[in-house]
């Protein structure tokens, strides 16, 4: 066999001194397997020549064997370098926080089925791309509507709730886990929508919202979606929202009923305040805690939101603007109502 290795040896190096590339070199090598492996097959044992050459066939198969086993390796190894440096290079060009470039093949791949509905087309999803959406509440509504947002690709969403997650939550509230109970809902949250879609910017607010913060907050994004069961938090989002020029989509849900709907004043809908200018006597706005609410109302509430969301951003479609949907799930019955805007309402009547 050291004769085999000398000669190898010997035509590897005349091929570099003679500045012959490396895979011809390698060819020539393994041409001198090959008519070595010819040699300990053709001639008998004991010949002078087969002796020379090692003897015997089985020790030069188990050297080329573990030799392909290596190149299988080298190449393996090479492939999962390449697609690494794929997506480190993905995750550092034409990020959300980055829209004013092209997509990426990362990007074109993810929102193929959006790209390619005449309704939204590459420049709805660019719309998308440049949203910036608040979610206000991260429970049995905000949960859908966060993750659809996050699949669609909106580029900013901000979530603000100042709950953590308790075991009755996960019935309904799709977007938190068993294993992130007393997480404060708005990092479960984010946790969930980044493993979704990592290209997102997700702003999460642990904090209640208050009127303080409430108009300041909803002028940094261009639309509001409520996801809030309490109607004083509904009417202080409703004011803000007025008062910043932002639309709102609201949904609401109690036991098997839910309702979804666009308040917009600014443009030309009715607000919250003018549907509803009192609050409901009590009893009759209790919370999900209060009455129970079924497990996937919230999820098909919520999901409607996202996807009035969309449309509101794309411009696709009818939204609900100055209208109200509402879904009797346990009768499987869907209606529309029509909502006009209060001449005397006490909160954008000034517009």
């Amino acid at each position: 066999m050291l004769f085999v290795f000398l000669l190898a040896g010997a035509l590897w190096g005349l091929g570099a001194l003679m500045k012959t590339p490396v895979q011809a070199r390698l060819y020539m090598v393994g041409l001198l397997y090959v008519a070595v492996l010819g040699v300990q097959a053709a001639l008998p044992a004991g010949h002078p020549l087969r002796e020379m050459t090692g003897g015997s066939p089985a020790l030069w198969l188990l050297l080329g064997g573990a030799f392909v086993l290596i190149l299988i390796y080298r190449a393996g190894l090479s492939r999962l370098r390449g697609r690494a440096e794929a997506v480190e290079a993905a995750r550092n060009d034409g990020t959300a926080q980055d829209p004013s470039g092209p997509f990426t093949g990362e990007e074109l791949e993810r929102y193929a089925r959006h790209i390619t509905l005449p309704d939204i087309g590459g420049g709805g999803q660019l719309a998308l791309k440049n949203a910036k959406v608040l979610v206000v509440g991260a429970g049995g509504l905000g949960s859908p509507a966060l993750l659809y947002l996050a699949a669609a690709g909106v580029g900013r969403i901000g979530v603000i709730d100042h709950d953590v997650v308790s075991l009755s939550n996960l019935q309904r509230q799709v977007i938190h886990t068993d294993a992130r109970q007393d997480m404060p809902k708005v990092f479960s949250a984010e946790i969930a929508m980044k493993a979704l879609n990592p290209r997102i910017d997700v702003r999460p607010y642990n904090r209640q919202l208050t009127e303080e913060i409430a108009e300041e907050l909803f002028g940094e994004y261009d639309l509001i979606l409520d996801g809030t069961d309490s109607f004083e938090v509904r009417a202080l989002v409703n004011r803000a929202a007025v008062a910043a020029g932002r639309p709102v989509i609201a949904g609401a849900i109690s036991a098997w009923e839910g309702q979804v709907t666009l308040y917009d004043p600014a443009g030309g809908a009715p607000c919250m305040a003018c549907v509803f200018p009192e609050a409901p006597a009590p009893g009759l706005a209790a919370t999900c805690a209060e009455t129970g609410v079924i497990g996937a109302l919230p999820g098909v509430v919520g999901s409607m939101m996202a996807l009035e969301a969309v449309k509101e951003i794309c411009g696709a479609g009818d939204g609900l603007r100055g209208r109200m949907l509402i879904y009797d799930a346990l009768h499987a019955e869907t209606r529309t109502v029509r909502m006009q805007r209060r001449a005397d309402c006490p909160v954008c009547s000034d517009l």
